[in-house]
């Protein structure tokens, strides 16, 4: 079974490792909201993340989990400030979302014209469910 993992770009930016396709990574995973990903990805794709990956804070009484990392895209988005909005705080545009296939994650990303980079959409296995005989690479 695989896993769709939200990266936050800031999280692997600060403390994070850089991992690639076929990388084994031991990430915290928490449980993540459709709702709170759906300007950044689009509401079909938020449906579709599984957890987020943690690093600061709110990763008690979460053990970490062994994945194998099988594709990675960068997420894109643009970010404006909502129209009559006081707080003059930028948010994602929904609709304007680009998604970026990538063989490397650092948590940097090439700039691209109108977007901001936001994070990584990952697909992943659990360690657990690799095929008999498989072999595990990379941390």
């Amino acid at each position: 079974m695989t896993l769709t993992i939200w990266v936050d770009d800031w999280q692997i930016q600060c403390c994070g490792t850089s991992f690639a396709p076929g990388d084994v990574v031991s990430w915290t995973l928490l449980e993540a909201d459709p709702e709170d990903y759906a300007d950044v990805v689009g509401s079909e794709r938020a449906d579709e993340i599984d957890f987020r990956e943690e690093h600061h804070g709110q990763e008690e009484g979460h053990v970490p989990t062994s994945v194998e990392v099988l594709s990675i895209a960068e997420v894109h988005c643009r970010y404006e400030i909502p129209p009559g909005a006081t707080d003059k705080v930028n948010y994602p545009v929904p609709g304007t979302t680009v998604l970026v296939p990538v063989n490397k994650a650092d948590g940097w990303a090439q700039a691209r014209p109108d977007v901001r980079f936001a994070g990584y959409l990952v697909t992943a296995r659990r360690v657990t469910d690799l095929p008999e005989g498989a072999v595990a690479r990379g941390q």
